[in-house]
């Protein structure tokens, strides 16, 4: 049991503070739940996650997908073109505005930063190929996220496209560089391989943080709307969107990439890259209150349950992925002692970063 909850302690404490985090707001008083929101502001929590997941990428891969682009321009249309594209379709089967547009957050966030590489490596993929298409989805966050809620929303919500683009360099793109920048010293890139796990657990306990807010913001809207027995069939709904979605990129990824003509292990790094969505971008849109965890935020009304979908579709990437990773590393033996264990989030689990300082 020890072994099991420290594999899977993020999912564990997801859980744990997703039903505290709604029953608190459920029973507590409004205005107290949003002066403890008011404590800590997302955009800088996000920024704190996302510098620290830079840092403990290594990146010194980079120069060989550079010498062969195309997997990772596959990976990047079917992360950043199909996705999306999917989950504007699928905003009109949603049963609540909280999932329509928590929907189409969740499918316009950029790929995960470390896990994708994790499942890569355990399938026996080209982790150039991932590594260069997660650092390219994420350096053009402040571009493409607009785009896409803005083509999506449309009327139906307030949203600067400037601003939120100013607000996604300052959250996004300027923490990522800055991550790559400090750890180009030798000493500091010792320091963030040696220390990868300590790394991971901050930043995992950060999204945590985010997630149960969001969790308090959504208790208080069950209470004013009688209870969690008028979302189960848009929980439903919402959720196999999400599962639909992933598993229509991988199919695409993988089998567009035999098509093009791609090496095996080409095509499975675009595959992951190509399918994987990241979880702090997401939950920082669907909460921060400039963006969609305002008042009035979606039809002029407050969204709290605009985050669930993204914590569906990452919870759902982690499952099936390593299913996926299994199967594809079952042709090619030789990678075995290549494979790692899959990432409990973005930063990877604790064994996961555990197994890469011991090598």
């Amino acid at each position: 049991m020890i072994e099991y909850f420290i594999k899977r302690w993020f999912l564990i404490s997801l859980l744990i503070l997703i039903v505290s985090g709604i029953t608190l707001g459920y029973v507590a008083e409004a205005e107290k739940i949003e002066a403890f929101r008011e404590l800590v502001p997302a955009r800088w929590v996000t920024a704190f996650v996302l510098l620290l997941m830079s840092f403990s990428l290594d990146s010194r891969q980079l120069k060989a997908a550079f010498k062969s682009p195309a997997p990772v321009m596959w990976a990047c249309s079917t992360n950043y073109l199909l996705i999306p594209l999917l989950g504007w379709a699928a905003m009109s089967f949603q049963q609540t505005p909280d999932f329509t547009i928590g929907l189409m957050i969740a499918c316009s966030t950029p790929c995960t930063l470390a896990a994708c590489s994790v499942w890569t490596r355990k399938a026996g993929g080209n982790d150039a190929v991932s590594l260069l298409t997660t650092l390219t989805t994420n350096t053009s966050c402040f571009i493409i996220a607009p785009f896409w809620l803005t083509m999506a929303a449309g009327r139906s919500v307030e949203l600067d496209v400037y601003d939120l683009a100013g607000k996604l360099v300052f959250v996004v793109l300027i923490p990522t560089l800055a991550g790559q920048f400090i750890r180009q010293p030798a000493r500091c890139e010792e320091f963030a391989r040696k220390n990868k796990t300590a790394i991971g657990v901050v930043a995992q306990s950060s999204i945590l943080f985010l997630v149960f807010l969001s969790a308090c913001a959504g208790g208080v809207k069950l209470q004013e709307q009688g209870g969690l027995s008028t979302q189960v069939l848009g929980i439903a709904v919402v959720w196999l969107s999400c599962v639909a979605i992933h598993l229509i990129a991988l199919a695409a990824a993988w089998y567009g990439g035999g098509a093009f003509g791609f090496e095996r292990k080409d095509r499975i790094g675009a595959t992951f890259a190509g399918s994987q969505k990241t979880l702090p971008i997401g939950v920082y849109l669907a909460t921060d209150p400039s963006t969609f965890g305002g008042a009035e935020a979606f039809l002029g009304q407050a969204v709290p349950f605009a985050v669930f979908p993204m914590l569906m579709f990452h919870a759902s990437q982690l499952f099936l992925d390593t299913i996926v990773a299994d199967k594809l590393k079952q042709p090619d033996p030789e990678n075995e002692s290549q494979a790692t264990e899959p990432a409990s989030t973005d930063v990877g689990s604790t064994t996961d970063n555990a197994d890469s300082n011991s090598k």
